[in-house]
């Protein structure tokens, strides 16, 4: 158990039932490794399972009060995953020897290179800090995604204010930080992300999707089995055309296996291509569109007035006033009540528990460009 975890038994996380994972009224699953389930009613996302994704944050966010200034950063999507991740919290600034509170430290440009420099003290930590940064990640072992700190000059992952100099006030670029330059370049294909972006709710679902079908897929790939890879498959099939009707394509070749590879070289060509798949928030006409393909199944049961709700729920989704996982909750009550195993067991309709499902939605992020989740 390395440091940050014994610190979070104490830490203020503790209170979330990081260390006992608990969801009220739900069952632990011993069949699957870390599974949560909630009963509830029959069907869809009431009793799905979920693998426990590993994941490393920034531990200023909800763990220790280890900022620069001695704060703790809060935000609520850190405390709802407690019960659903195995988190692996890090401070870097702190683990290279910089203490609580400390003088600030920030990017300066060196011709090509990005410098880590502490304008009071003079001292220079890009070394330091790619040096913890690569002893650190090699020790990770498995990992799903992390969540790191916004603007950080070393955990932010792509908006970090880089100067003309130590004591300079003209910003010449932006970029990411020592620390989270190393994580996109080992991990990048990762659900990887900052709290910043993860208050805009389409960033958000992306990260959530991503994060726990990675943590579905460690499993498929410690039980070495394809039929387990085909279940999986086929339980994604509707999300993946969301995502990329190509990729969907050929995935489905990968795990028809014409060529009788072994589960090893499969597996590996489909998480490659799944990533791939993954690799950005899907457009909002290709959710609309498979929404309108499922809305389908259901035609001829519903009522004019149900369609019309329908249409006007696509249209507030497609001006970004609502978020995907509202209309896929509609779409699956539909499927309850007319009986639709097959939809029911899209992952499409609970990639993440439906606790972490939120309304809240700060607009921030929208901006950003191309999600770095990549």
């Amino acid at each position: 158990m390395g440091p940050g975890a014994a610190r979070l038994r104490q830490g203020p996380l503790h209170e979330f039932g990081q260390h006992r994972p608990q969801v009220p009224g739900a069952a632990i699953h011993r069949g699957v490794r870390g599974a949560v389930s909630a009963p509830g009613a029959p069907g869809g996302a009431a009793r799905r399972e979920f693998a426990k994704p590993i994941l490393v944050i920034s531990e200023c966010l909800e763990f220790e009060p280890c900022r620069y200034d001695g704060a703790r950063i809060r935000f609520d999507l850190v405390k709802a995953l407690a019960p659903h991740v195995e988190y692996r919290p890090v401070c870097p600034e702190v683990q290279v020897g910089l203490g609580v509170p400390r003088d600030t430290i920030r990017l300066v440009a060196s011709g090509d290179r990005n410098l880590l420099v502490q304008p009071a003290t003079g001292r220079d930590l890009t070394g330091d800090m790619e040096g913890f940064a690569a002893k650190h990640l090699d020790g990770l072992g498995e990992v799903d995604g992390f969540i790191l700190k916004s603007r950080s000059p070393s955990c932010g992952l792509g908006h970090v204010k880089i100067f003309n100099g130590a004591e300079s006030r003209r910003v010449v670029r932006r970029g990411a930080g020592v620390f989270a330059a190393a994580v996109l370049e080992r991990y990048g294909d990762l659900a990887v992300e900052d709290e910043g972006r993860l208050r805009n709710h389409r960033i958000r679902e992306h990260f959530l999707t991503k994060l726990f079908a990675l943590a579905r897929l460690r499993d498929v790939a410690r039980g070495a089995r394809m039929a387990s890879l085909v279940q999986f498959h086929a339980a994604y099939k509707f999300l993946l055309l969301a995502y990329s009707e190509r990729d969907l394509r050929e995935l489905g070749r990968i795990v028809a296996n014409p060529g009788r590879e072994r589960f090893v070289a499969v597996f590996a060509d489909y998480r490659t291509r799944f990533l791939q798949a993954l690799s950005d928030t899907p457009r909002y006409t290709s959710v609309i569109n498979v929404f309108q393909h499922i809305s389908g199944f259901f035609r001829k049961e519903l009522s004019g007035g149900e369609k019309a709700h329908f249409a006007e729920l696509l249209d507030r989704y497609r001006e970004g006033q609502l978020p995907a996982s509202a209309i896929a909750s509609l779409l699956e009550s539909w499927a309850v009540r007319f009986g639709s195993t097959y939809i029911l067991d899209q992952a499409l309709f609970a990639p993440f528990p439906t606790a972490l499902t939120s309304p809240a939605d700060s607009g921030k992020g929208r901006a950003a460009g191309r999600s770095v989740a990549r």
